[in-house]
C-alpha cells in the first residue's frame, strides 16, 4: 500500500510539474508500468490472440526487440542467455525466468544450473509441466520487431525438442505487435507530460534566445537541440531536422538537400522535426514557425492559411479512424476526401510508443500514397498512440511557388474516439516577436 501510494506521488509529480525525474525514481515508475502490462495488460491480449505460452529467447547484445519492453530499468542489456516465458491460464499470467538470475523484480528465475545444467531442458520442463496448446516465439516475415529470436536459438530450441512441443510451436506476430503497440492508462498519462516536454525545447528552439537571424544556421539550431536533451538528462531517438522554406526560385525547397546548411533569414519558414526518449516512451514531433521581418508583427496571412488546410487535412484524417479499420483503409479513404476538397495531401503516420517508428497500424509511407504492404493492413485497435505525420502542399501566389506545411503530433485512439495527446499546433511560431 505504501509503496503504490509513493508510486503515484512520483507519477502526480511528473505529470503536473516540468520537473524531471532522476534515474531512480525513473526506476521505480519503469518498474511499476512494466508490473502493471505483465498482470493486467498481457493476459488480456494473450487471450486475444489465443497463445497461451509466450517463450521469448534472447542473448546479451543480441536482444530481441520485445525485451526493450521488459528490461528491467536497472538493466542495460539482457545477460547471457536470457528466456522469459509468460504462462496464460485462467485469465492469469505466470512469468518465468528460465535464467541464471532473476530478471528483474518483476519475472523470477526458476532455472537451478546446478541441478539441470542444460538451459533448454530446464525450459522443455517447464513446458511440459504447464503443457500449453500454442507455444508462441518471436518469428516473422514481414515485421522486424517481432522477428527478434535469432537462427541459432530458435534451431536450438526447435531441433532438440520434442515433436509435441514442436507441433505446439506459433507464430507470436499478433501477439507481438499487440503488446509492443497497445498503451495502459498509466502510460497514457505519462504521455501527456512527455509531449508537452517536447513542445517546450521547440519552443525554446524557434526563438531569439536560440536563432539570430543572418547568423544561426539550421544545423547549429539541430545541435542545440541535440544538447538541451542531454542537459534535461534525456535522450533523442533519432537526429533532428531542421529546414528552411523562402521565396526564392525553387520547388519544394526545404527537400532539395540544402536547406540543412542555410543561415535562417527574415522570412524564412522553419521546419523541425523533433522527438525524445523518456520513461520507455519516445515522441516524435513536427512544427513550423516563422522568422519576422523588422516590420512584420505576424507572419503573412497567407502562411497562417496554409496551415489551416494543414489542420484541416489533419481533422479529415483522424475523423476516419474507426475500431478494425486497416491503415491503408483509412488513408485511401482520407486522401480521396481532402482531394476532393482541394488539399494536396501526403500521408504517412506510424504507430508510436517505446519504439519510435512501432509496431501496429501503418497509415501510409511518403513513398507509399496507395497503400503499405502487410503493415497497413493491421486492423486499428483501442489505446494505441500515432505519430499523427502528413503534409500539405499549398501554392503560395506571393512567392511563385508551392510550400509544403509538414505537421506531426501524438495521438491516442481509444473507446471514446481519437485525441491528440496534448494539443497541436494552430498557430505558426514567431521568431522575433
Amino acid at each position: 500500500m505504501i509503496k503504490n501510494i509513493i508510486l503515484l506521488l512520483l507519477i502526480s509529480q511528473f505529470t503536473f510539474s516540468q520537473n524531471i525525474l532522476d534515474l531512480k525514481n525513473r526506476a521505480s515508475v519503469i518498474k511499476d508500468i512494466q508490473k502493471d502490462r505483465i498482470e493486467n495488460l498481457l493476459p488480456k491480449l494473450m487471450k486475444e490472440t489465443g497463445i497461451d505460452m509466450w517463450v521469448i529467447i534472447t542473448r546479451e547484445y543480441n536482444e530481441d526487440p520485445i525485451i526493450k519492453t521488459l528490461l528491467p530499468p536497472t538493466w542495460l542489456n539482457a545477460r547471457r542467455r536470457t528466456i522469459l516465458v509468460f504462462y496464460y491460464d485462467n485469465n492469469k499470467i505466470e512469468s518465468a525466468a528460465i535464467s541464471r538470475y532473476n530478471f528483474g523484480d518483476n519475472i523470477p528465475s526458476i532455472w537451478d544450473k546446478e541441478k539441470i545444467p542444460n538451459q533448454f531442458e530446464a525450459l522443455y520442463n517447464y513446458i511440459l509441466k504447464k503443457n500449453p496448446k500454442k507455444i508462441g516465439l518471436n518469428f516473422s516475415e514481414n515485421f522486424s520487431l517481432v522477428d527478434g529470436i535469432s537462427k541459432t536459438d530458435f534451431e536450438l530450441f526447435y531441433n532438440n525438442a520434442t515433436s509435441e512441443i514442436q507441433n505446439k510451436v506459433v507464430s507470436a506476430e499478433k501477439l507481438g505487435i499487440r503488446w509492443i503497440e497497445t498503451r495502459t492508462e498509466k502510460e497514457k498519462n505519462i504521455y501527456t507530460q512527455l509531449i508537452s516536454i517536447t513542445h517546450n525545447i521547440i519552443k525554446e528552439a524557434f526563438s531569439t534566445n536560440v536563432i539570430k537571424p543572418g547568423v544561426t544556421t539550421t544545423e547549429d539550431v539541430v545541435w542545440w537541440m541535440r544538447e538541451r536533451v542531454l542537459e534535461l538528462n534525456l535522450k533523442t531517438w533519432f537526429h533532428p531536422t531542421i529546414d528552411v522554406q523562402r521565396n526564392k526560385e525553387s520547388d519544394l525547397y526545404a527537400f532539395d538537400g540544402k536547406s540543412k546548411y542555410d543561415i535562417i533569414q527574415p522570412g524564412d519558414l522553419v521546419h523541425c522535426d523533433f522527438g525524445i526518449t523518456y520513461l520507455t516512451l519516445n515522441t516524435d514531433c513536427q512544427q513550423i514557425a516563422y522568422v519576422l521581418k523588422n516590420d512584420e508583427e505576424d507572419a503573412p496571412k497567407f502562411l497562417s492559411n496554409a496551415l489551416n488546410e494543414a489542420n484541416r487535412l489533419q481533422d479529415i484524417f483522424t475523423n476516419q479512424f474507426g475500431l478494425n479499420k486497416t491503415g491503408n483503409e483509412i488513408l485511401k479513404t482520407s486522401l480521396n476526401l481532402a482531394i476532393k476538397e482541394g488539399l494536396n495531401p501526403q500521408i504517412y503516420t506510424h504507430p508510436l510508443g517505446t519504439f519510435g517508428h512501432s509496431a501496429g497500424t501503418t497509415l501510409g509511407m511518403w513513398d507509399s500514397q496507395k497503400g503499405v504492404p502487410f503493415n497497413g493492413e493491421i486492423p486499428m485497435s483501442f489505446d494505441t498512440v500515432y505519430a499523427i505525420e502528413l503534409n500539405n502542399k499549398t501554392y503560395i501566389e506571393n512567392w511563385k511557388k508551392e510550400i509544403r506545411i509538414m505537421l506531426e503530433e501524438a495521438g491516442i485512439f481509444e473507446k471514446n474516439g481519437f485525441r491528440y495527446v496534448n494539443g497541436r499546433q494552430k498557430k505558426i511560431i514567431l521568431i522575433g516577436k
